[in-house]
Formats: structure tokens, sequence, C-alpha cells
């Protein structure tokens, strides 16, 4: 029987985010027995990890341990462990810190070789991180030079790796570096979902809608986009902002909207639950992904972006890190500048006034997603690079 690969990650279900859901993804279409997912414990673990046709094995750690030295320690005896039990042909990583730290003892010790996934923003924290600590600046180095290959999620993530390479003094061959542009499921998020049973739940207006799903940070553009609604208040009357997620921002977020008058127009909609997400897209008359690009963050890809048009919904985005990669200008949607707001209102504009316009863009985004931007390549591309890399010495 051929050793099967393993999958280290601290982003995993039942948590949600972008790279939880690449990661289940992973897990879901690797054929069955030939990957092992190594993660920490969750609530509603267990449950969650039923759904795998691949094996889930929970190191006895809270996940957000996972990133102190104990955990990194109890993670890699894990590993080592399931390694002489089982054996692994290779080994992937969601991010460099903290899942390619027992990937490193798996290659240092038993000789697996691994891969490291990297998704932009991570980038920038390494950098601050080696710039301030000679042992930092060494413990990079040796995870990312160890690395059989390093994978970004975008063109733009993959020249924020050559860079970030070229300071730690590490000149990878160009096949140690690749690029796998992400996906999302096409049979998942899809034209012909009805949006009205949610919109009654949540006792939101009819009316047309502007939706964002997005942590509730700073650099994804929330303002910007509260900002255009006031430009547009006037002349769209039936006009609505949603935004879907959680996190810090939101106090920020809300104290804007009621100081440019449009707290009536704008809702947060927090906790909604995985199964709800087909349906928020399916409010959306256009999706607003406006994220721009800060000292400490940047959106590397932006799989909501690809939601959307699996969605069928033409989506306005910002010409912005590795955003260029999930919306083609003019095809599946339109790229302005994320921080104006009168840019971000003339695009909104356009589509608001040309239904038929914003249709094709949709229809176009439709099919990428079902030709390219979907999962199932998505892992195959993974596979072959994982069966390519395992004879890396």
């Amino acid at each position: 029987m051929n050793k099967p690969d393993l999958l280290l990650t601290f982003d995993f279900p039942p948590i949600g985010g972008g790279i939880a859901r690449w990661m289940s993804e992973i897990a879901l279409r690797y054929p069955p027995g030939e990957l092992v997912v190594s993660t920490g414990r969750l609530p509603g673990d267990i449950a969650s990890d039923a759904r795998f046709p691949n094996v889930v094995n929970r190191v006895e750690v809270p996940s957000r341990r996972l990133k102190t030295f104990l955990g990194q320690v109890r993670w890699a005896r894990r590993v080592l462990a399931l390694e002489r039990k089982t054996g692994f042909r290779f080994a992937w990583c969601d991010n460099i810190r903290p899942s390619a730290y027992p990937a490193n003892a798996l290659w240092r010790r038993r000789a697996v070789p691994y891969g490291v996934i990297v998704h932009g923003g991570d980038l920038s924290d390494l950098r601050a991180n080696y710039r301030r600590s000679r042992l930092k600046r060494a413990i990079a180095r040796r995870l990312l030079g160890d690395a059989a290959v390093v994978v970004a999620n975008s063109r733009w993530t993959r020249d924020q790796l050559t860079q970030v390479l070229g300071e730690l003094d590490l000149t990878p061959p160009p096949s140690r570096i690749r690029v796998v542009l992400l996906g999302t499921d096409p049979k998942r998020f899809r034209p012909d979902v009805d949006a009205a049973p949610f919109r009654r739940e949540r006792r939101l207006p009819e009316g047309r809608w502007i939706v964002t799903v997005a942590r509730l940070e700073p650099h994804k553009g929330i303002d910007t986009v509260i900002r255009a609604i006031r430009l547009l208040a006037e002349d769209y009357p039936d006009l609505h902002y949603a935004v879907a997620g959680e996190g810090g921002f939101r106090a920020a977020a809300e104290s804007l909207a009621r100081a440019v008058g449009v707290t009536d127009r704008v809702h947060f909609l927090s906790r909604v639950p995985e199964e709800s997400l087909p349906a928020v897209y399916a409010m959306a008359t256009i999706y607003a992904g406006l994220s721009r690009q800060t000292e400490r963050a940047a959106e590397g890809f932006g799989i909501s972006l690809l939601e959307a048009q699996a969605a069928g919904k033409p989506v306005v985005a910002g010409r912005s890190g590795g955003i260029t990669d999930a919306v083609r200008d003019g095809e599946t949607g339109l790229l302005v500048d994320p921080t104006d707001p009168e840019a971000v209102a003339t695009a909104f504009r356009s589509l608001l006034d040309d239904p038929g316009r914003a249709r094709t863009l949709g229809d176009s985004g439709r099919r990428a997603v079902e030709r390219t931007f979907n999962w199932d390549r998505v892992v195959a591309d993974l596979r072959a690079i994982a069966a390519e890399s395992s004879g890396h010495q």
C-alpha cells in the first residue's frame, strides 16, 4: 500500500475562515486513505471530523496552543509517532507558523519532505519578526530552506515570497516555488439559491444589496463601501449593504455608518453559519471585496470573491494584493482603487444602472469557476506537486 500524505493544519473546521475552508477541501477531496490530517482540538470537532473521508488525528492540545513552544513540541511528537505507525510520503503545512515546525522535525528525523503554503499577509508578519530577531531569522531560514516546495496562492504572493527568500539569503530553484490559484465549490455556491428565507429570518428589507463576506478588519475595505453607499443613497433609495462576518473592526464600522448617515442602509450579519453562506451571496445584486494593502495586512487572493462569482454575481474588488488573480477586470468583475469611495461608487452605479452588464459579468464569473477556479483543480494541482516533490532530498 502506498504511504499517505500528511496535512498539518492550524486552521481547520469547525472554525471558519478562508484557510480553514481550503484545508477542509483538501481533506474532502484527497482520495480516501491517501491523507491524514493533523491538527489541534476544538469545541465540536468530533462531529465536524465525521464528514471527512480521510482520518483527522487531533493532538490533545487546544488548537490555539499549537503556537506555543510546548504545543509545538507535543505536535511534533505526535507527528513522529504517526509516521512510525503509518509512514508518510509527503507533508503539507497550511502556514509557516506553527505548522512548519512539526513538518521540519519530521523532515530532519524521518526524511519526509514537506511543502509550505503561504497566503500573503503571513509573509508580512514573518518579515517583521525576522527583521528584529536573529533567532527568528535563523528559524525562518530553516523552515523555508528545508521545504521541498513553497506554494503561493497568487502571483502577488509569489512575488512577496521571492522578496522574503532573498532577504533570508535563500535562492531555491524556480521548481521549488509554485503558484496554485484557489477555488471554490460550484455545486454549493450557485445562481439558483433562494435568498428569501434567509432574508426573512434576519428581518432584512427588500431591495438591492451590496454584500461583503469577510472578517471585520480595517484592511478589508468595509469603511470604503460604507462611504460609497453614502454617495449613492439619494439616487438609490432601495440600496442596502450587508456585511457577513465578525471581528474587532465592527464598532468602528458602525460608528462610521452613523457618522455619514447610513445606519439604516448598513446591516452587520454576525454569527452566520457556514450552511447559510450560499444564501448570503444569493442576496447580492453586487458583491464588494475592497481589501487594500497595509504594512501588515493584504489580501493574498480572496476566496469570497470566487464564491460570489460561483453564485453568478458581478464583483467590484480592490486592485490590490492577489485579488487581480481572482477577478478578471471587465470580464468577471470590476477592479478599482480600494481606497477611493468615489471610484467604488462609480463602479457600483455602472452595474446598478445596467443590469445586462451586471448579468454578463456574473455569468462569466460562474463559467470561470466551473472551468478553473474550483477545488477539484486546486487539490489535483497539490497532489501533483506532492508526487513530484516527494523525491526531494
